[in-house]
Protein backbone atom coordinates (compact mmCIF):
# COMPACT_ATOMS: atom_id res chain seq x y z
CA UNK A 1 0.00 0.00 0.00
CA UNK A 2 1.45 3.39 -0.97
CA UNK A 3 1.61 6.50 1.13
CA UNK A 4 -1.23 8.99 1.08
CA UNK A 5 -0.42 11.90 -1.22
CA UNK A 6 -2.03 15.32 -1.40
CA UNK A 7 -4.68 15.53 -4.11
CA UNK A 8 -2.43 17.87 -6.11
CA UNK A 9 0.12 15.05 -6.49
CA UNK A 10 -2.35 12.65 -8.03
CA UNK A 11 -2.88 12.19 -11.71
CA UNK A 12 -6.45 11.94 -12.81
CA UNK A 13 -7.54 9.17 -15.08
CA UNK A 14 -8.89 10.10 -18.47
CA UNK A 15 -12.30 11.66 -18.77
CA UNK A 16 -13.54 8.39 -20.23
CA UNK A 17 -13.17 6.80 -16.79
CA UNK A 18 -16.09 6.97 -14.43
CA UNK A 19 -15.70 10.20 -12.51
CA UNK A 20 -12.04 10.83 -13.37
CA UNK A 21 -10.77 8.95 -10.33
CA UNK A 22 -7.38 10.17 -9.07
CA UNK A 23 -4.45 7.79 -9.45
CA UNK A 24 -3.17 7.37 -5.90
CA UNK A 25 -0.85 4.40 -6.32
CA UNK A 26 2.46 4.65 -8.13
CA UNK A 27 3.30 0.97 -7.83
CA UNK A 28 3.99 -0.58 -11.23
CA UNK A 29 1.11 -2.64 -12.53
CA UNK A 30 3.60 -4.73 -14.46
CA UNK A 31 7.33 -4.14 -14.67
CA UNK A 32 9.21 -3.43 -17.88
CA UNK A 33 10.99 -6.79 -17.94
CA UNK A 34 7.71 -8.66 -17.52
CA UNK A 35 6.19 -6.65 -20.35
CA UNK A 36 9.20 -7.51 -22.53
CA UNK A 37 8.74 -11.19 -21.72
CA UNK A 38 4.96 -11.14 -22.24
CA UNK A 39 4.96 -9.05 -25.42
CA UNK A 40 8.38 -9.72 -26.94
CA UNK A 41 7.15 -9.36 -30.55
CA UNK A 42 5.73 -5.91 -29.74
CA UNK A 43 8.94 -4.76 -28.04
CA UNK A 44 10.99 -6.16 -30.92
CA UNK A 45 8.84 -4.37 -33.50
CA UNK A 46 9.17 -1.04 -31.70
CA UNK A 47 12.95 -1.54 -31.38
CA UNK A 48 13.14 -2.37 -35.10
CA UNK A 49 11.57 1.02 -35.90
CA UNK A 50 14.37 2.75 -33.99
CA UNK A 51 17.01 0.70 -35.79
CA UNK A 52 15.43 1.54 -39.14
CA UNK A 53 15.46 5.26 -38.29
CA UNK A 54 19.20 5.17 -37.58
CA UNK A 55 19.81 3.09 -40.72
CA UNK A 56 17.90 5.75 -42.69
CA UNK A 57 20.49 8.32 -41.63
CA UNK A 58 18.84 9.95 -38.63
CA UNK A 59 21.37 10.84 -35.96
CA UNK A 60 21.18 8.92 -32.68
CA UNK A 61 21.42 12.17 -30.67
CA UNK A 62 18.55 13.72 -32.62
CA UNK A 63 16.41 10.63 -32.04
CA UNK A 64 17.09 10.76 -28.29
CA UNK A 65 16.00 14.40 -28.15
CA UNK A 66 12.82 13.46 -30.03
CA UNK A 67 12.12 10.54 -27.68
CA UNK A 68 12.78 12.67 -24.63
CA UNK A 69 10.53 15.50 -25.85
CA UNK A 70 7.61 13.19 -26.66
CA UNK A 71 8.06 11.51 -23.28
CA UNK A 72 7.95 14.89 -21.52
CA UNK A 73 4.78 15.80 -23.38
CA UNK A 74 3.15 12.47 -22.52
CA UNK A 75 4.16 12.61 -18.85
CA UNK A 76 6.02 9.30 -18.98
CA UNK A 77 8.45 9.31 -16.05
CA UNK A 78 10.04 6.00 -17.03
CA UNK A 79 10.71 7.10 -20.62
CA UNK A 80 11.95 10.56 -19.60
CA UNK A 81 14.50 9.03 -17.23
CA UNK A 82 15.43 6.23 -19.62
CA UNK A 83 16.09 8.60 -22.52
CA UNK A 84 17.93 11.07 -20.28
CA UNK A 85 20.22 8.20 -19.27
CA UNK A 86 20.75 7.17 -22.90
CA UNK A 87 21.32 10.76 -24.05
CA UNK A 88 23.85 11.34 -21.28
CA UNK A 89 25.67 8.13 -22.23
CA UNK A 90 25.76 9.39 -25.84
CA UNK A 91 27.17 12.65 -24.48
CA UNK A 92 24.35 14.83 -25.77
CA UNK A 93 25.14 18.37 -24.64
CA UNK A 94 23.88 18.99 -21.14
CA UNK A 95 22.24 22.30 -22.06
CA UNK A 96 20.18 20.54 -24.74
CA UNK A 97 18.85 18.13 -22.15
CA UNK A 98 18.33 20.80 -19.49
CA UNK A 99 16.44 23.18 -21.80
CA UNK A 100 14.49 20.69 -23.90
CA UNK A 101 11.13 21.56 -22.37
CA UNK A 102 11.67 25.16 -23.56
CA UNK A 103 13.54 24.36 -26.80
CA UNK A 104 11.79 27.09 -28.80
CA UNK A 105 13.14 29.79 -26.47
CA UNK A 106 16.87 29.04 -26.73
CA UNK A 107 19.42 28.80 -29.52
CA UNK A 108 21.32 25.66 -28.47
CA UNK A 109 19.63 23.38 -31.02
CA UNK A 110 20.57 22.93 -34.67
CA UNK A 111 18.02 23.64 -37.40
CA UNK A 112 17.68 19.90 -37.90
CA UNK A 113 17.01 19.31 -34.19
CA UNK A 114 14.51 22.18 -34.10
CA UNK A 115 12.65 20.78 -37.10
CA UNK A 116 12.60 17.30 -35.51
CA UNK A 117 11.33 18.68 -32.20
CA UNK A 118 8.60 20.69 -33.93
CA UNK A 119 7.54 17.61 -35.93
CA UNK A 120 7.57 15.57 -32.70
CA UNK A 121 5.19 18.00 -31.05
CA UNK A 122 2.85 18.03 -34.05
CA UNK A 123 2.68 14.22 -34.24
CA UNK A 124 2.44 13.76 -30.47
CA UNK A 125 -0.55 16.12 -30.36
CA UNK A 126 -2.01 14.74 -33.58
CA UNK A 127 -5.60 15.21 -32.40
CA UNK A 128 -5.05 18.84 -33.38
CA UNK A 129 -4.34 17.72 -36.95
CA UNK A 130 -1.21 18.35 -38.99
CA UNK A 131 -1.17 21.63 -40.89
CA UNK A 132 0.44 21.84 -44.31
CA UNK A 133 2.83 24.48 -42.95
CA UNK A 134 4.07 22.06 -40.29
CA UNK A 135 4.68 19.37 -42.89
CA UNK A 136 6.37 21.83 -45.25
CA UNK A 137 8.72 23.04 -42.50
CA UNK A 138 9.77 19.49 -41.66
CA UNK A 139 10.13 18.62 -45.34
CA UNK A 140 12.51 21.58 -45.86
CA UNK A 141 14.98 19.96 -43.47
CA UNK A 142 14.42 16.22 -43.93
CA UNK A 143 14.33 14.08 -47.05
CA UNK A 144 11.14 12.11 -47.65
CA UNK A 145 12.92 8.96 -46.47
CA UNK A 146 14.20 10.65 -43.31
CA UNK A 147 10.82 12.20 -42.56
CA UNK A 148 9.08 8.86 -43.00
CA UNK A 149 11.50 7.20 -40.57
CA UNK A 150 11.38 10.13 -38.14
CA UNK A 151 7.58 9.93 -38.13
CA UNK A 152 7.72 6.20 -37.43
CA UNK A 153 10.21 6.78 -34.58
CA UNK A 154 7.88 9.41 -33.10
CA UNK A 155 5.01 6.95 -33.36
CA UNK A 156 7.10 4.28 -31.64
CA UNK A 157 8.05 6.48 -28.68
CA UNK A 158 4.42 7.55 -28.31
CA UNK A 159 3.48 3.85 -28.20
CA UNK A 160 6.17 3.19 -25.57
CA UNK A 161 4.94 6.20 -23.57
CA UNK A 162 1.41 4.84 -23.51
CA UNK A 163 2.57 1.35 -22.57
CA UNK A 164 4.84 2.71 -19.83
CA UNK A 165 2.22 5.07 -18.40
CA UNK A 166 -0.47 2.41 -18.58
CA UNK A 167 1.62 -0.16 -16.71
CA UNK A 168 3.38 2.45 -14.54
CA UNK A 169 6.90 1.33 -15.37
CA UNK A 170 9.20 2.57 -12.60
CA UNK A 171 11.95 4.97 -13.73
CA UNK A 172 15.49 3.66 -13.40
CA UNK A 173 17.30 6.48 -11.69
CA UNK A 174 21.04 6.89 -12.11
CA UNK A 175 23.23 6.11 -9.10
CA UNK A 176 23.66 8.62 -6.28
CA UNK A 177 25.51 11.78 -7.23
CA UNK A 178 26.43 14.96 -5.49
CA UNK A 179 24.24 17.75 -6.82
CA UNK A 180 26.01 20.81 -8.11
CA UNK A 181 25.08 24.14 -6.60
CA UNK A 182 24.72 27.33 -8.56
Amino acid sequence: MGTTRPATWSRTTSSSSAGGTPVSEFTPRIDRRSFRRLAAPVADALAAIDSAAVAAGLEADLLELVKLRASQMNGCAFCVQYHLNVARAQQVAREKLDLLVAWREVDVYTDRERAALAWTEVLTEVELGVADDDFDEAREVFSENELAHLSAAIGAINAWNRISVGFRFAPELPGPRKLETV
